[in-house]
């Protein structure tokens, strides 16, 4: 929108609200930066449980903005427990960090998921992989400490976020994919 100014000269003077072009520019300056989960299951219906884990997130105000494929991939670390289902998924909330990892691990409780020994077969596993390009290293580490090794969060992610840079590391996915080994690579699959 053009306005006349004092010397008699135009000057563009932008509309925040007026016009959605404008609006979508003064978004582009100051990007919301975003918050990612990583959803998987390796016991029961493990489509059914990733699904009502995604119904439980909305239940407690926690939008999903978008979602990926899913994957299936070996058990980490003993690949001879079933294999898991993993998904990733971009979510908008008000919560904070501990706060939102404090009803994440409501809702796995909620599934179905029982206390038992690390890295063992479950119902639900919702991990917060990224929380707005966030570091913490306190009750909660952010990013999460390992997802840059492993196949069933990178390739889903980079699903959903091809531009994403790992806010420690400073590499982008595509460069976090690339080293992973050729048999991480061979072994998870999109379904």
């Amino acid at each position: 929108q053009l306005q006349k100014v004092k010397n008699n000269t135009t000057k563009e003077q932008p509309k925040k609200i007026e016009t959605g072009i404008e609006i979508r520019l003064d978004m582009s300056e100051n990007p919301v930066k975003p918050i990612y989960l990583g959803i998987g299951s390796n016991l029961g219906n493990k489509k059914r449980n990733i699904e009502n884990t995604k119904s439980n997130l909305l239940k407690n105000n926690i939008n999903i903005l978008e979602c990926s494929s899913y994957y299936e991939s070996l058990s980490w670390p003993n690949p001879k427990n079933p294999k898991f289902l993993n998904i990733v998924v971009k979510i908008k909330t008000h919560l904070t960090p501990l706060k939102l990892i404090k009803k994440c691990k409501e809702i796995e409780t909620r599934l179905g998921r029982k206390k038992m020994p690390k890295n063992s077969p479950r119902v639900c596993d919702i991990d917060i992989i990224d929380f707005k390009n966030q570091r913490m290293e306190n009750d909660l580490i952010l990013p999460h400490p390992r997802m840059h090794t492993r196949n069933f969060v990178l390739l889903p992610l980079f699903e959903i976020d091809k531009d994403w840079k790992h806010p420690v590391l400073k590499l982008n996915i595509k460069k976090l994919i690339s080293s992973l080994s050729n048999s991480d690579i061979r072994s998870i699959k999109q379904i």
